[in-house]
């Protein structure tokens, strides 16, 4: 990159920053120094912090993507998974499909997404396509919709608790409920947002 005015080039910046803000993604400090070609990764860093300081942009501490514009909530970038393999959901790095930003969630550090498949729980406006945003815990309250693993299969249903039976209940006549033998369930989460592409 040729020499430009260091206002000049943290205008750039900036405008760079807010398009991509904008549009959900939070660039790491690494991803504006190879869009703007800086041979150092500090440059980039302190045309950043510059930035900050001047309260156009602010920063979350600890975080790799945490930069976003003022007064707009924290995000995340959650993982999305195709499908949830038979193992814990932190294992599962090679099903990554990219990520998906999530704002204002205290507990965005617990979330995943996942490609609902199917139309199961269709009367509940789980669509097939759909991205179900879920939240890791191994335990579930009866109206949850959670997503579990029987054996090796990943499903998404809603999970109902009669007295020491579990059932695995659909929203769609057309399928039957599941009920798992209780050494087959593992609980990876329970869904706490869908989003749909139009």
């Amino acid at each position: 990159m040729g020499k430009t005015p260091a206002g000049q080039t943290r205008e750039r910046i900036y405008r760079f920053m807010r398009e991509q803000l904008q549009g959900g993604v939070a660039p790491t400090v690494r991803e504006v120094q190879e869009h703007f070609g800086f041979r150092a990764v500090q440059t980039a860093r302190e045309h950043l912090e510059r930035l900050v300081e001047e309260g156009r942009l602010d920063k979350s501490a600890g975080r790799a993507r945490s930069y976003r514009l003022p007064g707009v909530a924290p995000m995340t970038m959650v993982p999305v998974l195709g499908r949830v393999p038979a193992g814990p959901v932190d294992l599962a790095v090679e099903e990554l499909e990219g990520y998906v930003p999530i704002e204002g969630r205290t507990d965005a550090d617990e979330l995943f997404a996942l490609r609902i498949h199917g139309e199961s729980m269709r009367d509940l406006g789980i669509l097939d396509g759909d991205l179900a945003i879920v939240r890791k815990q191994s335990t579930a309250r009866n109206g949850d919709v959670v997503v579990a693993l029987v054996g090796d299969e990943a499903t998404v249903k809603t999970f109902m608790r009669h007295k020491r039976r579990i059932v695995l209940q659909p929203a769609n006549d057309a399928f039957q409920p599941i009920v798992p033998d209780p050494n087959e369930l593992l609980l990876l989460g329970v869904v706490v947002e869908i989003r749909r592409s139009l």
